[in-house]
């Protein structure tokens, strides 16, 4: 008789992931890249501020994680000072003033991207020159440090200057992230040349440190808006080049479009929450969908750790959420697979606290590098609906709705906890949670980084962690259709939030997401 055997579920993770809080009583970074939350903590270190940090972590990970952000992409901003307003940064995406919406015709068929949208000939709407909307993150990064900052920009983007001129790190996730977009980066020549050396992604050596190797010219872009001030990228040299290269290879992103980019101060939306203020991102963000949330989980039990009743809840709660955002816009917004976002979190030793959200939409964005500066592009027409007369239809100086959610927590006027994350449709489910662990639940944060999550990402189905108890998932089966995923660096079936917090004796703690491999928090002073 032949021995019956059942495969079980393919398991990648045979380990118990673990990654230490950054403490102190001085500023915190928190970052997706180690060395680019380490650029931000040297300019708490000089006496900046949380928006000098925040700006120089910003222009190093375009260095640094050029698949989630860079000088081509867009995104929100939370601020807030003790004592102060809590204000939004929002340097969002806005369509070009020359789109033509008659310049994306449809196949017929329905295209399973980041979006369930009708296909569009060519995928010109996902990627390259016809995919960009105006790129403002310089402008919001400018903003941001012009209201906030104490450092001279020179100063400020120094760090990021040093890391593209060494380059981009060279290992394996460099490769794994790569090679999830080789298929497109091959189509563009710049973009060829750059990260598909001899049509493959670069590996790293089999022993020893990985090397670097340089993005093209954006060395050069950071070095010359380090010199003649970010201005220049929408009104001066680099926006000159940025113009050249879109008409060259046949877009519609103008000169013009660059010189009337400007990013824009908004009041932060205030909603009160257990004894605290929560700040949500005023603009097109996911803000309205965690209000709703927060509203149907005001009745919920706290007690001592989230259980299967309150993870029930929250599902239901999600799912309605959900079903409102999209009720009367389609599906006008972007799925979690291969998202392309960053997030990162700042405090000062005053108490300033910034949470960032920035994004090129899909990883590497349009997948097109721009010669003559190395700026890699977003792909922001992709948030908009392709078929004519929709909500969310595509049109010239148009904004979408995006995911973004960064937040910051207040009490008694003070900042207390600022957190954000990336992931696409699955921001804002983690963003609540990793904050409700910390807030709701009295968890230490690094204890809160470590604890299962669930996802919802719209009005069906529910994702769980594999390490929640058998009664939770249970309940949250009883919900809605369910699947078990590993929270693992590769596939990312839940966003990558960080988290910092600052109790009232000036003792600051720092998380980031235990399964980005590169991510972390750093402290300083």
């Amino acid at each position: 008789m032949t021995l019956a055997f059942t495969p079980g579920p393919h398991v990648t993770q045979h380990w118990h992931l673990r990654k230490p809080a950054a403490r102190g009583r001085g500023g915190m970074v928190a970052s997706q890249v180690k060395a680019a939350a380490e650029a931000g903590a040297a300019m708490l270190e000089a006496g900046g501020t949380a928006a000098d940090a925040a700006v120089a972590t910003a222009f190093a990970l375009a260095a640094l994680e050029p698949w989630n952000s860079g000088l081509g992409g867009i995104g929100f901003a939370q601020v807030m000072a003790p004592g102060g307003a809590a204000e939004t940064f929002d340097f969002g995406p806005v369509a070009p003033a020359g789109l033509d919406p008659s310049a994306f015709p449809l196949t017929g068929r329905m295209k399973q991207d980041l979006f369930a949208w009708p296909e569009v000939e060519g995928d010109r709407n996902i990627h390259g020159p016809l995919s960009c909307v105006v790129p403002s993150a310089v402008a919001g990064y400018a903003l941001l440090h012009e209201r906030h900052g104490r450092l001279p920009i020179r100063d400020v983007l120094a760090p990021a200057v040093a890391l593209a001129r060494r380059g981009l790190p060279q290992d394996w996730y460099t490769t794994l992230k790569i090679a999830t977009s080789a298929a497109v980066l091959r189509l563009y020549p710049e973009s060829a040349r750059i990260y598909l050396p001899d049509g493959l992604p670069p590996v790293p050596p089999y022993q020893g440190s990985p090397g670097f190797f340089t993005l093209g010219n954006l060395p050069a872009t950071l070095e010359r808006l380090q010199q003649a001030g970010l201005e220049d990228f929408y009104r001066g040299e680099i926006a000159a080049q940025i113009a050249a290269d879109m008409r060259e290879m046949g877009g519609v992103l103008s000169a013009e479009d660059l010189a009337r980019c400007r990013a824009r101060v908004l009041p932060a939306l205030a909603v009160p929450w257990r004894g605290r203020t929560l700040m949500l991102a005023n603009g097109l963000t996911a803000a309205p969908t965690l209000a709703q949330v927060l509203r149907g989980m005001e009745g919920a039990e706290f007690g001592a750790a989230p259980d299967a009743a309150w993870y029930a809840r929250l599902a239901r709660v999600m799912r309605e959420a959900y079903a409102d955002r999209l009720r009367g816009l389609g599906d006008a917004e972007p799925r979690a697979a291969e998202s392309c976002t960053t997030h990162l979190t700042v405090c000062d030793r005053e108490g300033m606290m910034v949470a960032m959200t920035t994004t090129l939409l899909s990883s590497m964005g349009s997948r097109m590098v721009l010669p003559r500066s190395g700026v890699l592009m977003n792909n922001g027409v992709m948030w908009f609906d392709p078929q004519p007369g929709t909500p969310n239809a595509i049109a010239p100086g148009k904004r979408p709705l995006t995911n973004m959610c960064p937040v910051i927590a207040a009490r008694d006027g003070a900042p207390e906890i600022a957190a954000g994350a990336s992931g696409g449709r699955r921001i804002m489910a983690s963003v609540f949670q990793l904050l409700s662990f910390v807030a709701d639940f009295g968890m230490d944060p690094e204890e809160a980084a470590h604890h299962p999550r669930i996802d919802v990402s719209g009005p069906e189905g529910v994702t769980a962690d594999r390490r929640l108890d058998a009664a939770t998932l249970a309940a949250l089966e009883a919900e809605a259709p369910l699947t078990v995923v590993e929270h693992a660096a590769m596939p990312i079936n839940f966003a990558c939030p960080n988290l910092i917090r600052r109790d009232a004796e000036g003792r600051v703690v720092g998380v980031s997401d235990a399964a980005s491999p590169w991510s972390a928090a750093v402290a300083a002073g």
